[in-house]
């Protein structure tokens, strides 16, 4: 008896508390497991195909999101990467609400010092913009017309300076003119 009040009040645990921060910590090692292994698979499926293969993402596009879903519901992001993970993944959507919703995450994920969303952030509200028929501001989208060269349009160049694109790592106008040649010379 005083073995054990002794090991309680120095802060030694007997076996039966140990699991409980234990369990708490393999819940938050397998939703980063679950978020990372969609994240992955989301990055893994853009990767450059073989010339003049498809690229199988849409189907499962909607697989990813609908798992990202279900743990937002289940509450269990709780780190500014999942969260920048997550958006990432909502972003590669085909909804205007999701593009949305993808923005919230990062801004999310950026309250909870996650420095790297910024550009997500970024892009998931200039994809917004474009699926609502605005222009975006940022410059982050790049669109390919069969058969004519990359734009960025609609683009409202003038709303925010270099010195703000600096700032949530997106490229300076000149910069974007450069990738811009590029997608259109792939």
């Amino acid at each position: 008896m005083h073995t054990c009040a002794i090991l309680l009040l120095t802060g030694i645990r007997s076996g039966c508390f140990a699991d409980r921060p234990l369990s708490a910590q393999s819940t938050v090692t397998a939703t980063r497991s679950e978020i990372d292994g969609i994240y992955e698979e989301d990055q893994r499926v853009r990767e450059a195909p073989t010339p003049g293969a498809p690229k199988p993402v849409y189907k499962s596009d909607a697989e990813r999101e609908a798992a990202t879903r279900t743990l937002l519901e289940r509450g269990v992001l709780l780190t500014g990467k999942d969260f920048e993970e997550a958006a990432v993944i909502l972003q590669h959507s085909h909804r205007a609400d999701d593009y949305l919703l993808a923005h919230t995450l990062a801004m999310v994920a950026m309250a909870k010092g996650d420095r790297d969303a910024n550009w997500i952030a970024a892009a998931s509200l200039d994809r917004y913009l474009m699926a609502s028929g605005k222009a975006q501001i940022y410059g982050t989208q790049f669109l390919t017309p069969q058969g004519q060269p990359a734009t960025q349009e609609p683009y409202d160049r003038q709303l925010i300076s270099d010195a703000l694109r600096k700032e949530l790592g997106v490229p300076s106008r000149a910069e974007q003119e450069v990738q811009r040649r590029q997608f259109g010379a792939q």
